[in-house]
């Protein structure tokens, strides 16, 4: 299982907190949910889509860098992108590591 942070960095306030906002991803949602609870998140922040590997939770900068600490993978948000098309392409109810395991794309 690995778990993604991208690079996004999206300025925005979300609730109290402004900052720059990026996505924690992962291969598998429990294994993500057990990451993100280690770095102090809610499971109510996580984010449903309309294909679950999607689903995130939005970080904000301090957290990505602790969640590259604690050994999420960091990827580009194209590297996000990618690998969210590559799951959809899979079928519905695929996750990240896309049709062959094969985790976050090269670039």
């Amino acid at each position: 299982m690995t778990v993604y942070v991208d690079d996004w960095r999206q300025a925005a306030t979300l609730g109290p907190v402004s900052g720059r906002w990026s996505h924690l991803l992962g291969d598998d949602e429990e294994e993500l949910h057990r990451f993100a609870a280690a770095l102090g998140l809610e499971r109510r922040w996580f984010q449903l889509h309309r294909h679950p590997a999607g689903n995130h939770y939005d970080v904000p900068e301090p957290t990505r860098e602790r969640a590259i600490a604690l050994g999420a993978v960091p990827i580009t948000w194209r590297q996000a992108g990618r690998m969210l098309r590559a799951a959809r392409r899979s079928g519905p109810s695929s996750d990240l590591s896309g049709p062959r395991g094969e985790g976050a794309p090269n670039g």
